[in-house]
């Protein structure tokens, strides 16, 4: 089956909103470059997504006119197979890349970028509903702490859990690089 990768949102709008740190950010990113280098390097296209928001003002990090729309400093630079911008959570809403999936006979994806439990978690249900199979790789996404609505903190790490609870086996297969590179036929890295 033709698997394509999903790069969502790994981009610099990020580290200017008011919750990002850099504390998740190292793993985060070997295990993203891991799968893009892995992807890349046995054939597996790898489709860059970034998200396009809200007014065009330098002010608002998800506008063009911020210059921010650009990949995350720390992700290994790659030559994406088709690159989409989208102005809502899912991947597929609106951007092209649904009729771009079933021109190239994709029928896998392997999702990862940021953030988890918002437009990975979204694209992630929307593919299952439309008939993809999903590789969702907890490990390849990043998300920060939020506050719970009684002004409980929630940990980031309970965030990817519960993401990765409500996922598995109704929209996705929870994998980890490894695994996601395996099952779209490309050896693991050593």
């Amino acid at each position: 089956m033709n698997t394509a990768l999903l790069v969502i949102d790994v981009q610099e709008s990020f580290r200017h909103r008011p919750f990002f740190t850099e504390d998740d950010l190292p793993a985060y990113l070997a295990a993203q470059n891991a799968l893009i280098e892995g992807a890349a390097a046995h054939g597996v296209p790898v489709v860059r997504i970034f998200h396009r928001a809200g007014p065009e003002t330098p002010d608002n990090p998800f506008s063009a006119a911020s210059g921010r729309v650009r990949p995350l400093a720390g992700l290994a630079a790659f030559e994406a197979t088709a690159t989409f911008t989208k102005s809502r959570h899912s991947a597929l809403v609106g951007t092209g890349l649904d009729v771009w999936l079933t021109q190239h006979g994709i029928g896998r994806l392997i999702v990862s970028g940021i953030r988890t439990e918002q437009c990975c978690e979204t694209t992630t249900r929307h593919a299952s509903d439309l008939g993809w199979q999903v590789d969702f790789v907890p490990e390849a996404t990043l998300t920060w702490d939020m506050q719970q609505p009684d002004g409980r903190p929630l940990a980031a790490a309970d965030i990817v859990a519960r993401t990765a609870t409500v996922l598995t086996g109704r929209f996705a297969t929870l994998c980890t690089v490894d695994e996601a590179l395996a099952r779209a036929g490309a050896p693991v890295a050593a």
